[in-house]
């Protein structure tokens, strides 16, 4: 599309721990009345859109560190954000307590393209599925329904008995449901049939809060209220590595992501700060203390040395080379 900037393939520098240890905040955006709730990146610009609580829409260019469009959704709130294929459409969900519909929203004109009507409580996750038009919501109201972006009534319904969290996988073929400590992984195409396998995640109970896979699909992480962030074999579904941070409380949620090799785990905590564990060993690398008492919102940047976290500021990390002794020394 013209005028959106293309995201490069490669990274130049493999990430590895010390890398890792000397990211910092290389830009931010502090011009926030409210909490940032979401954000994503667009898998193939370089464009980012946060969901806040001053109920406002932003859509932010990294390449050009600039703040491109602000939309403010006072009507209907806002909560969770995600983009569509396209880089000025999102899927968004609304936090008024008296229309739950989700929204298909166009940035360039602020104009809604469709509603999408069907859950009777708040959305607490959203899931859109890279490869295909469709996505899937999870709600308080103990749904979760398979939607297309070209549809307005959902395709599919399931019940749940808990707060659900939920996540498509990479390829779209298969899409999985967390509550109630496991993970239940469905066939796309299938759904009806129920759950084809259904992992544990070692007797913790308390309510799931974001379940994601890595870029490869190998990897699957599940956070909960009670501050612990499970990894598991996607295909197996060993439980890998359980990294404990501070509890959060029934409003806040955890979220965790993984780094684009799926090497790395980066989670916010309940006290406001950022960790990081090394998938392979299992082990802390580093963390980043905040004094705010929420969570932050957490994503790596597709691709890219860099990830976003989004508490009352929007902040951008990336590594600081010149704390690099191995960068340093090459270019003398």
């Amino acid at each position: 599309m013209a005028g959106v900037p293309e995201r490069e393939d490669k990274v130049s520098l493999e990430l590895t721990e010390e890398i890792l240890q000397s990211m910092e905040v290389g830009l931010a955006f502090r011009d926030y009345s409210g909490r940032i709730s979401s954000l994503d990146f667009h898998k193939a610009s370089s464009y980012v859109v946060t969901a806040s609580d001053d109920e406002s829409i932003r859509l932010y260019d990294v390449s050009t560190a600039t703040c491109l469009k602000t939309i403010n959704s006072k009507k209907y709130g806002v909560d969770l954000v995600c983009f569509t294929s396209h880089p000025t459409t999102v899927i968004y969900s609304s936090k008024n307590g008296w229309d739950e519909s989700l929204r298909l929203l166009s940035l360039n004109d602020n104009k809604y393209l469709r509603y999408f009507k069907g859950h009777h409580d708040r959305v607490v996750s959203l899931s859109l599925c890279s490869r295909k038009e469709c996505f899937i919501s999870g709600s308080l109201d103990r749904t979760v329904m398979l939607w297309d972006q070209r549809a307005e009534k959902c395709q599919g319904l399931l019940h749940v008995q808990g707060r659900p969290a939920t996540a498509y996988d990479d390829q779209g073929l298969v899409f999985t449901v967390a509550f109630g400590g496991y993970i239940r992984m469905f066939d796309a195409r299938m759904y009806e049939k129920g759950p084809f396998d259904i992992f544990s995640v070692g007797g913790d109970m308390s309510d799931a809060n974001v379940v994601k896979f890595s870029n490869d699909g190998r990897l699957m992480l599940l956070t909960t209220t009670d501050g612990h962030i499970h990894v598991l074999d996607s295909f197996r579904g060993t439980l890998l590595s359980t990294y404990n941070v501070k509890p959060v409380s029934s409003t806040a949620t955890l979220e965790a992501s993984f780094s684009p090799d799926g090497m790395f785990v980066m989670s916010g905590s309940g006290d406001g700060s950022v960790y990081a564990w090394s998938v392979r060993s299992g082990k802390e690398v580093t963390s980043w203390l905040s004094t705010e008492s929420e969570p932050p919102v957490i994503k790596w940047a597709p691709g890219s040395l860099m990830f976003a976290t989004g508490s009352s500021e929007l902040s951008f990390w990336i590594p600081d080379l010149s704390k690099l002794a191995a960068y340093v020394g090459g270019r003398k």
